[in-house]
């Protein structure tokens, strides 16, 4: 199982509790908090995370409104995703 941390303190600030209220698609094996809050997305693997994340990707294109939070907590979701460790050596 692959876990990754969005920090509370990227750019949005979002948190477990944001993305709920945000109401996004959560991965398919489910999100968590930590007990800061920070958020934790569970994928089986890293092709799952980096599925997701193109999912989040269209997801953010199709929103009229490019300044709203939920777009740029999107955007720091994708990054968390996106500079994982684990998703850079298997993207290689």
């Amino acid at each position: 199982m692959l876990r990754i941390v969005v920090p509370s303190n990227s750019n949005s600030n979002i948190n477990f509790s944001t993305f709920e209220q945000y109401e996004l698609p959560a991965p398919l094996d489910g999100a968590d908090a930590e007990i800061n809050n920070d958020l934790i997305l569970k994928f089986e693997d890293e092709e799952e995370a980096i599925t997701y994340a193109d999912q989040l990707e269209n997801l953010a294109a199709g929103l009229k409104d490019k300044s709203t939070p939920q777009y740029f907590a999107i955007g720091d979701i994708i990054m968390a995703i996106r500079n994982d460790e684990f998703i850079q050596s298997y993207s290689r």
